[in-house]
């Protein structure tokens, strides 16, 4: 039976309707998963460590794509629960037009001046090479990933989720094939694995624009439309979170990086690099179900269906709290054999890798209450809180932290940060729930 965002949601539907955006997600973070093994086993380190100091330039400049997919996802699914569709699908065109235009400006700059970036990173030599061959294939096709990363919002507010999981299957399996070709078979280096990368992320973002320019059977489609400034400067505002959530995270694994160069050189870097591959495969499942859920939220909140946010803030709850039990006790019993993935060539890297990972994981026990509350706020429009969240959570904690920590614990301090920062959103996360509960009436 089709799940509308209007109907009742008991845990099975609710599960069934948020299924696919996490898968999605799984395979969305695939992207880096995948072009660090092969970088990694068929590379070497060198061209791995290039990979992990590029890659919070890419996924700090794909924020906008972020910002505006879950801002305006929840923007046009209350104008929906408004019984405003054509409205809504003016608002949804108009942001993927400007989204657009956006992407290709900032990737042209990034795209000229990635060789000064990489040597503010502290790239030099070989290491530096590599950045820039990387850094300058995948701004080409950046634009495509903040498209992609927009309509896997758009997908799910327009009650195609199904649809959302088979674009980022197929962009995935993409990037997989092409990784095994050009790195493996053809021995084309970083590049190769830039490439295939890049053939993904027009798979996932390319593609989408055909499907919704054309009649379909979605709640949205793309259409003539005109910029409008309140809702633009609405949607950044609203999804701001989620930027700030992404953004800071760039900014604090180049803080990372610079800590563990100076503590542990090359290994460290390298060390980091497999823990957060393996970090984005455990997160993702807290951002899928956050994606997949808002816009259930933000169409009962237009709808004005209170029961029906107190029933979707209850079972959500009880859900991310659950499966942060459920993934720290996986995380730990399978560290040794998914960091030796990445590490089997080299046993200093996997000692150190494998400890770090089994220090770092114990934050996922509550990093989950934290990414859906931040979200949950983004559903109900409500943008300063969810920014503020996210913004304690992922730069000012964290960044804090990971200055501080390693002058008392030394490197078990890095792995340390994430775990004490969580712990402080948290209680900021359940101070906003307490605060806003009569507003919002959940």
């Amino acid at each position: 039976m089709k799940i509308q965002l209007s109907d009742h949601f008991t845990y099975k539907r609710l599960l069934r309707f948020v299924m696919s955006p996490v898968l999605m997600m799984i395979f969305t973070s695939l992207y880096s998963v995948v072009d660090g093994f092969f970088v990694s086993n068929f590379v070497g380190k060198t061209s791995f460590a290039a990979v992990n100091l590029i890659m919070p330039i890419m996924m700090g400049t794909a924020t906008i794509g972020f910002m505006i997919g879950s801002g305006g996802s929840a923007i046009v699914a209350k104008t929906l629960g408004e019984k405003k569709n054509e409205l809504a699908n003016q608002y949804f065109s108009m942001l993927v037009y400007a989204a657009a235009a956006i992407g290709i400006t900032i990737s042209a700059i990034c795209f000229i001046f990635i060789r000064p970036i990489s040597i503010l990173l502290g790239a030099d030599g070989e290491l530096l090479e590599n950045c820039v061959i990387y850094g300058r294939i995948l701004f080409v096709t950046q634009p495509a990933f903040m498209l992609q990363n927009i309509f896997q919002s758009f997908f799910i507010t327009a009650q195609k989720p199904d649809l959302s999981l088979r674009m980022s299957i197929a962009s995935g399996l993409t990037n997989m094939i092409f990784d095994f070709l050009f790195i493996a078979v053809f021995h084309w280096g970083i590049a190769g694995a830039a490439i295939a990368t890049g053939l993904g992320e027009i798979v996932g973002g390319i593609v989408p624009i055909f499907y919704f320019a054309r009649k379909n059977s979605s709640l949205l489609h793309l259409t003539k439309t005109k910029f409008n400034r309140k809702i633009f400067l609405k949607t950044c505002t609203n999804g701001s979170s989620e930027m700030v959530t992404n953004l800071s995270a760039s900014i604090v694994n180049i803080l990372y990086n610079f800590q563990l160069m100076k503590l542990a050189g090359e290994n460290g870097v390298a060390a980091y690099g497999v823990i957060m591959y393996v970090n984005f495969i455990f997160m993702a499942i807290f951002f899928g179900y956050s994606i997949g859920s808002a816009p259930i939220t933000g169409y009962h909140y237009g709808a004005g269906n209170h029961d029906e946010l107190k029933n979707l803030f209850k079972k959500s709850l009880t859900l991310v709290a659950s499966a942060g039990i459920i993934l720290t006790i996986l995380a730990e019993l399978l560290s040794s054999p998914l960091v030796k993935i990445f590490t089997s060539y080299d046993e200093k890297l996997y000692e150190m890798t494998c400890h770090g990972f089994r220090l770092y994981c114990l934050a996922f026990f509550i990093m989950g209450i934290n990414i859906w509350g931040s979200s949950f706020f983004t559903a109900l429009s409500d943008g300063a809180v969810s920014a503020a969240i996210s913004f304690l959570r992922t730069l000012i904690f964290q960044t804090s932290i990971v200055l501080i920590l390693p002058t008392i614990l030394g490197i078990d301090g890095i792995w340390l940060a994430i775990v004490v920062s969580e712990l402080l959103a948290l209680c900021v996360t359940f101070t906003f729930f307490a605060k806003k509960r009569k507003i919002y009436h959940y």
